[in-house]
């Protein structure tokens, strides 16, 4: 991934925030028939190692976890906040009529080496907590146990866990940043009022980092 200085992101907390708020990763995989890919949500484990593991679970029926057996390397890309941007927004292209469209967005390449986890317990356990996470926001939350236990083993018969340990995080945040603060606050505020929520709070965010103490 081609990532100019000035667009680089490599604060751990920073990365893991990205794949933690877009948890839908495209895993990555290279195997005799060539490249594929898979979009598969993914659970977060800072705790486990120096860059943290990647927990997920796929179809029985998905060869993936066939084809890339324990030891593959693999990639999973998470992608953030992302919005195209029109000059027309900068306060400065009424001036010098100097800028061009560009798009925004934000990036993380997870590197690392997948185990295949074909057990019942490891499956149980890692859909208890993408549960607990992703029900957290509702007004009863769903979980397991509200259904007959019967079923959900039928369920969990279908299904296979794989782990990925993170060996390196490549991240790119193209925010702005290389613009002056009124054209980028000019451009979130367009962003904001166009539904881009997300990326105009990041715009401003990173504004706020770069500003002197």
């Amino acid at each position: 991934m081609y990532i100019p200085p000035q667009f680089a992101e490599t604060r751990p907390e920073a990365l893991h925030r990205i794949i933690r708020a877009h948890p839908l990763g495209m895993l990555v995989t290279h195997g005799p028939a060539g490249l594929d890919a898979d979009h598969i949500p993914f659970e977060l484990d800072v705790a486990h190692g120096p860059h943290g593991r990647l927990l997920a679970h796929v179809a029985r029926a998905n060869d993936l976890w066939r084809r890339c057996p324990t030891g593959t390397a693999v990639m999973v890309a998470f992608r953030g906040a992302q919005a195209y941007v029109s000059p027309n927004w900068y306060p400065s292209k009424h001036e010098a009529h100097r800028q061009v469209p560009t798009w925004n967005y934000e990036v993380v390449h997870a590197h690392g080496v997948m185990t295949v986890r074909d057990d019942a317990r490891f499956v149980r356990g890692l859909l208890a907590a993408l549960t607990r996470r992703h029900e957290a926001a509702e007004p009863r939350p769903w979980k397991m146990g509200d259904s007959a236990p019967d079923f959900i083993d039928g369920l969990l018969g279908h299904i296979v866990g794989i782990e990925i340990v993170i060996t390196s995080l490549v991240g790119k945040v193209k925010l702005s940043q290389n613009k002056d603060a009124r054209d980028r606050e000019g451009a979130a505020d367009q962003l904001h009022a166009r539904g881009s929520v997300e990326m105009a709070a990041r715009m401003r965010q990173v504004g706020q980092d770069s500003s002197p103490p």
